[in-house]
Order: structure tokens, then sequence, then C-alpha cells
């Protein structure tokens, strides 16, 4: 399935029984492909912990496909709406997702701008771009906000949600260059799958990917919004050009806070054994499909996300790589897997970060800021107001911007200090021209004799004789005494010492001599 499959065809309700459906045929236009321990990805060690490897995935011939689709096999549909909750197949047991979730810096980049959510309702890719824009705001940012899509679903359309939360989260990154205009530029892309215990509405936007691993065949279910993905679309490049092509990483899309936001969106109905795998292109930049199914292929969520990081640094990727990885459950195997029963919802890279970088209070006396006033209690609360302590009037915005402003303290010392730093850089750059001039030398005419000077020739007061020779000028060739006059430049005194040397050289004999 592409990502133009944003809707959902309606399905009749199923029987109460429905027996197991046959694997179908994958079409032509899906390409279906077909793990192995080591490394710390940062969170746990592989080695040390025996329930890594639970819950093998089922053979392909064992899988019971979801009846009531759509499924990443099903052929495109359009322009038809996703049924609201489950009231397309009212009968199906609910499923559950065990998740796991991971981002590493990588071993090129200094800051990891990635930031990844998974939850038993929504998993989250979004990768920052900007470099000294700071992707890792806009990322971190974004996740913060899809992290409210963690929740049990409602009577609303699941698409709808998606839909919101991205725009939320374009809001959100808008108001942050707003408040901090040195963010301008920042953008991150977002994949999210929000779970409602039978399906996943996709919504994406930019290059961070989305995969589904299902009867032992992968598929990926999102479209790169990049320039190389359109000219794939194109037939003018392959998928290996694509992995090496000079702009590989122009992005045509991503959450910006600038440009209205336009991402794909779509469903997928779930079965007991499918395996959800989203990944910043850190991972689907280096790996290729065959090797991201054999990693997907057994061992936990948590084991796969952390080979799948590990396999990324060791394929040589540059960029930080995150990944998410959700197996789809039924209650009575989620159930029976004590290690489900604490899971917690998880959130890594740029986006963690940002939570333990919160300001601390102003009083460490209080835990975070705290002054130890009580909560106000609502039975006291007059009727009629909702708040405890009544806000003094607003504050007109045009009699605040004109009001007398209270003048800066130590202004004098702030601007005596300024000029000292100024008058001291002048200084420093005034004493090092003139030593630099005192480093040169020349020859020229001293009271009638060849003189060696030091300085810089024409400048007054930096220039000054700094030898006299006893040749006389009078007694030099006529042209030798014009280049006396316009002076001789000398790489250094022992330069000058020689031109003096060969200016006695050519010394006119007296009259009457031999020539």
């Amino acid at each position: 399935m592409t990502s133009d499959d944003n809707t959902l065809p309606d399905q009749p309700a199923p029987p109460s029984d429905p027996p197991p459906a046959e694997q179908p045929p994958p079409p032509d236009d899906i390409t279906l492909i077909g793990g192995v321990p080591e490394g710390d990805a940062g969170e746990r060690d592989v080695s040390d912990d025996d329930t890594l490897l639970p819950r093998p995935l089922p053979k392909a011939s064992e899988q019971t496909l979801p009846h009531d689709g759509p499924t990443v096999d099903a052929p495109e549909q359009a322009d038809v709406p996703v049924p609201e909750g489950n009231d397309g197949a009212p009968d199906r047991e609910p499923l559950k997702l065990a998740y796991y979730a991971v981002s590493d810096v990588g071993r090129v980049r200094k800051d990891n701008q990635d930031s990844g959510y998974a939850g038993p309702w929504l998993l989250a890719v979004c990768d920052g771009v900007g470099g000294a824009a700071r992707g890792d705001i806009a990322s971190g940012t974004a996740v913060g906000e899809l992290r409210n899509l963690d929740a049990a679903p409602d009577a609303g359309d699941l698409l709808t949600r998606v839909s919101d939360g991205l725009h939320e989260a374009h809001e959100s990154i808008a108001q942050e260059v707003y408040q901090d205009p040195a963010l301008s530029g920042t953008s991150t892309t977002a994949t999210v799958a929000l779970f409602d215990g039978q399906r996943i509405a996709i919504g994406h936007i930019g290059d961070s990917r989305a995969y589904l691993y299902r009867a032992g065949e992968l598929s990926q279910i999102t479209t790169d919004h990049t320039f190389v993905q359109s000219l794939i679309d194109e037939g003018r490049i392959t998928e290996e050009e694509a992995r090496v092509h000079p702009h590989r990483n122009l992005i045509l899309k991503a959450l910006d806070g600038l440009h209205e936001v336009e991402p794909d969106l779509f469903a997928i109905a779930l079965a007991p054994g499918d395996r959800v795998f989203l990944c910043s292109d850190g991972a689907c930049g280096v790996l290729e499909d065959a090797r991201l199914a054999d990693i997907l292929a057994s061992g936990s969520p948590e084991f796969a996300a952390i080979e799948m990081v590990r396999a990324s640094l060791d394929a040589g990727s540059s960029d930080n790589v995150t990944c998410v990885v959700a197996d789809v459950l039924t209650e009575e195997q989620a159930a029976a897997d004590p290690s489900l029963t604490d899971l917690e919802p998880m959130i890594v890279g740029a986006a963690a970060d940002l939570r333990k970088r919160t300001p601390r209070g102003l009083f460490r006396g209080h835990r975070s800021g705290d002054t130890g006033e009580l909560e106000p209690v609502d039975a006291e609360i007059p009727e009629g107001i909702d708040y405890a302590i009544v806000d003094d009037p607003p504050v007109d915005p045009e009699a605040y911007r004109y009001a007398p402003q209270a003048p800066r303290r130590f202004t004098w010392v702030r601007r005596a200090m300024a000029l000292a730093v100024v008058l001291g850089l002048a200084w420093v750059a005034l004493a090092s021209a003139y030593w630099w001039t005192q480093q040169q030398y020349y020859v020229g005419e001293d009271d009638g004799h060849v003189a060696v000077y030091r300085g810089i020739d024409g400048i007054p007061g930096l220039s000054s004789v700094y030898r006299t020779s006893d040749v006389q000028v009078g007694d030099l060739p006529d042209n030798a005494q014009s280049d006396l006059d316009e002076g001789i430049t000398a790489d250094d005194y022992e330069d000058a010492v020689s031109i003096v040397q060969n200016l006695a050289d050519k010394l006119m004999p007296p009259e009457g001599a031999d020539r």
C-alpha cells in the first residue's frame, strides 16, 4: 500500500466464528521481503536478559489474517471513509500492543535530533531537520504534542485524531520559533501509528518510515516525501541508486510551523502476530529490506529494536538512529506475558532530553519551586467563580507600551566597561601594527651617505635611520643615486646590509685613476 491509500472500504460484519483466512497473494505494487542479537543500543544489555527473546512470531502458514480488512495486501481504494471505532466488526477480539523504542545518537553526530515514542495506543518517530536551527527542538516538541494521542479510543474518527495531532505538533513548533527566532528553519519528519484495538491509523510526513511485518513478509506502508522518491516514482532511478544519490536527504514535506501540513493518512487492520516497525532514515537509509525483515523475524520487540540500531550503525549509518517495534497480541497472549503487566510508555531521543532540561525552581528548599501553598478547596470557592483568587484586570497593551519604564541600574558601569573593552582592543591593534612596521627595512640617503632605515618609507614617525655607512651617494652611478632617492626595499636587516655592500662595489673611481 502506498501513502495514497488514505481511506478504508466499508466492510460487512463478519460471522461470529470466522475460519482462518488463507494468506492472499501479494499484489504487483508491493515488494515483499523475507534475528541475531548483539550490542547495546543504549537501553539494556541483550545478552544478560532472558526476557528479550519471548514471543517468536508465528509462521507464515499459521498466522490468521484479519478478515474484515483492509490490509497492506488489499487493493487500493479511493475516497472511502474509514469506519469509526469497531462498528465494522463488533465481535472481533480486542488486540494489544507489546512495544519497545530506542534511539541512538550514532557514531558521527554530536546531537541526537531524533525523537521516538511507544505506548499502548501510539507509536511515533520524528526525525529533526535543521542542524544549527535545532532539529532536536522540532522533533522533541512534535513528540511532546503527539503523545497526547496515547489514550484509549473514543467515538472519534482515528484519522481525524491523527490529523489533528499532527496539526497541533505543527502549531507547537511555530510557537517555539515565534518565541525564539534563532530556531527559524527547524523542522521535523513525523510518522505516527495510532491504535484502536483493531487497526492502526497512519499519519506520515517526511522520510521516516513505517513497515508491517506479517506472515513472514515485510511491506513498507509509507512513501517517502523526498526528491529521490519522486525520481523513483517517475522511473528515473532505482531503489539501489536512491541510496547513494547526492540529493537523497532532500525532504519535500516536514512539520516546520510555517508551511501547511499535508500528511498522508490511511488505516490498516491488524491481526495477531503482526509486527509494526517505525524508524528514522538512520536505519532504513542503510539497511536493505531483506536485512530489516531478517531482524524483525524473531525475538521480542526490545530485541528487534536494539538489534536494528546495532545493525544500522554497523552498516555505516552516519545519522541518528531511532527504532520503534510493536507486536500485535491477543488479550490472552498479553495476559500470559508477565513482562507486559508493568509496561510503561517510552519516550526516547531528543524528546526525552528536553524533558530532562526543564528549568529548576528558584526555591531549592521546595521541589520544582513549590512554595508549600495548598491547593484551593473547591467547597470554599464562591459560587460562579472558577478560581480561588480573582486576577487583576488585564493591562491595556497600548497603555503598557507607552507607560514610563524604570531606569536601568548601573548603566554608567556597563558603558564604562564597554568603552574600556573597545579602547583595549584598539590599543592592541595599534601596538601590533607598530611592531610590524619596526620589522621592515629599506636603504636610502642620510646626509649624503648611504644608510639603512627601519620602518615604512614615506610615513612620518614610522621610519628612522638605523645605521649609516661610509659610502657617499655622490660617488655612486646616476642610476644607483635615483634608486636611493626612492628607497630600496629590503626583506630584512641582513638583506639591507647586502644592498649597501653592492652599492659600495659600484663606487666610481676617482678622476685620473686607471679604468
